[in-house]
């Protein structure tokens, strides 16, 4: 994972554990003050609340526990976990620029490749102006690798 990610992921944890846990704490008592909680919608509407933010909070904890945070402005050469990579479509020459992250951090509305994802794989190793064919759901595209870097 990038110091980015970790980061990312820590302030979400954080902002569950101080923010959204004692807003639904607060919500769950407040829809208790109404009455029979077999007929309160907001009761039920907090208690899932409670149920998702709890879970999320799980899930990030296993994932900071677990995670390598590697620092990417070390790195160098062909591409690799952590790159930023500008490629060109072959076919539009449209540009695009990914970062290779993890797979917990990926956002590809964001630019920020899974390295588990298909492109990310085939661009592993590859150098500048190297040509990559990847198969994607929407077909076989093609791309040229104009720059790489890692910051």
């Amino acid at each position: 994972m990038t110091r980015a990610g970790h980061a990312a992921l820590d302030a979400e944890l954080k902002a569950l554990k101080s923010v959204e846990r004692p807003a639904v704490i607060r919500a769950i008592a407040e829809a208790r003050e109404h009455g029979d909680l077999s007929e309160n919608a907001e009761y039920h509407a907090a208690r899932e609340r409670q149920s998702f933010v709890e879970g999320r909070i799980k899930e990030l904890e296993a994932i900071l526990s677990r995670a390598e945070v590697i620092d990417t402005s070390k790195l160098s050469g062909s591409i690799k976990f952590g790159a930023t990579v500008t490629l060109m479509d072959e076919d539009t020459e449209e540009e695009r620029v990914y970062q290779i992250v993890g797979e917990s951090e990926a956002d590809i509305e964001k630019g920020l490749l899974n390295i588990r994802s298909p492109l990310a794989r085939a661009l592993i190793g590859k150098d500048e102006g190297d040509s990559v064919d990847v198969r994607t759901p929407g077909g076989e595209k093609s791309y040229e690798v104009l720059s790489i870097r890692y910051s």
